[in-house]
């Protein structure tokens, strides 16, 4: 194994520092509250940094979704390229890459996920969708949604031809409730596609292996409301939804459900890398009884074990990606990451927030930013246990590859 950057990725991680540094400032976080920022979006696929990622892999967005953590950029930056490039790029028909690849780089195509299982969204061979999923995130700023079906067959679905409305969130990621009422999209996936292995079920179905909620559609973020909002997918038109391409995919859907799991655990690198570097300068500058507060040795203590929180999540989201990368079986070390993500992960930025004393508790605070996004990571890779849980089922039955 070797996560060195190419001179490719490492180029692109530094223009990504740079566009984050300058543009997600706290000032401009604070004004945009739960929507999204245009102007930076703008500024990322001017740069070239969303095209890039069909180049530099899943590694290199990881290394990309880092610096956006580190800043708590509000844009769908990994929304889009889990749910829409990567997806599109490996497991898309010659003519759908050839359509859809441009717009997602450019922007102006932004797809966002509800690709969880177990789905309640059925689709018919009449080409109708039917069912209720929950809100989806970065649905405001999409054009597209990747949805999944009760038999795990993705569907590429326009906002255009839904109604999409949107529900208010006091975390910091935006999220949109959406009503089909017309095409409900074309399918993704085809019997080419690999990435994964079948189980056969009770009704007959031999869908991929199940996956533990890795997209922000499944599972109910903390601090927005006590039930997650419900989207009622319904499709009465009976036009047949485009097919990019013949057959079923077995492996589509695992695939994007790791790639999403090794994603969001890159960015909740990102994400407490960034707490714990305000923790460091607030208790670097800080001064108690005379001295900064760095030199207590319980803040050092505590500190070393967010550092080493944090490092673990980025090894293992590291580990994953370049397995994608390479081509190699990635789900079980997919899991890990997420677990790592979700436990580590919630640790840390509960670390950053208690470090700064009174001045975490401030909801204005930079830091408090961190916090939240570091527990709605936490809800969007899935409880450690039900994670671990599928973990052990994939390694004792081995599906999960090596």
């Amino acid at each position: 194994m070797d996560f060195t950057p190419t001179e490719e990725q490492a180029a692109a991680r530094d223009l990504a520092a740079r566009v984050f540094g300058d543009l997600a400032t706290h000032e401009r976080l604070s004004a945009a509250g739960t929507g999204g920022d245009a102007e930076l979006w703008k500024a990322l696929c001017a740069a070239g940094l969303i095209a890039a990622v069909a180049e530099t892999g899943l590694l290199g967005l990881v290394l990309l979704l880092e610096e956006q953590g580190r800043t708590t950029a509000q844009v769908p930056f990994a929304a889009s390229c889990v749910y829409g490039l990567l997806p599109v790029a490996r497991h898309g028909s010659p003519e759908q890459r050839e359509r859809l690849l441009p717009g997602i780089g450019d922007g102006t195509v932004v797809v966002c996920g509800a690709v969880s299982p177990p789905s309640p969204v059925r689709a018919t061979a009449a080409g109708r969708l039917s069912g209720v999923v929950p809100a989806v995130p970065w649905l405001r700023d999409a054009t597209h949604v990747l949805v999944a079906d009760d038999r795990r067959r993705l569907w590429l679905v326009r906002t255009v031809d839904a109604r999409c409305e949107p529900v208010e969130l006091t975390a910091p990621w935006s999220a949109g409730r959406l009503t089909l009422d017309a095409t409900p999209g074309e399918r993704l996936g085809g019997a080419a596609a690999g990435g994964g292995t079948v189980r056969e079920r009770d009704d007959g179905v031999s869908p991929a292996v199940p996956d533990v909620p890795a997209s922000g559609a499944s599972v109910p973020v903390p601090g927005t409301s006590e039930a997650a909002p419900r989207v009622p997918v319904s499709s009465p038109s009976a036009a047949v939804p485009e097919a990019l391409s013949a057959g079923y995919a077995e492996g589509v859907h695992a695939d994007v459900l790791a790639t999403a799991r090794t994603a969001f655990a890159g960015l909740q690198a990102g994400v407490c890398a960034g707490s714990l570097a305000r923790a460091v300068e607030h208790t670097n500058t800080r001064e108690q009884f005379g001295r900064p507060l760095a030199t207590n040795q319980a803040v050092q203590l505590r500190a070393a074990d967010a550092y080493m929180d944090t490092e673990a999540i980025r090894v293992t989201a590291y580990e994953a990606a370049w397995r994608r990368d390479e081509g190699l079986p990635y789900v079980t070390h997919a899991l890990t990451a997420a677990w790592w993500a979700s436990e580590a992960g919630r640790r840390v930025v509960h670390t950053g927030q208690h470090l700064h004393g009174g001045t975490g508790a401030d909801l204005e605070h930079p830091v408090h930013r961190h916090f939240l996004w570091g527990r709605q990571l936490d809800a969007y890779l899935g409880c450690g246990d039900e994670v671990l849980q599928e973990l052990g089922e994939l390694l004792v039955s081995g599906e999960g590859g090596t």
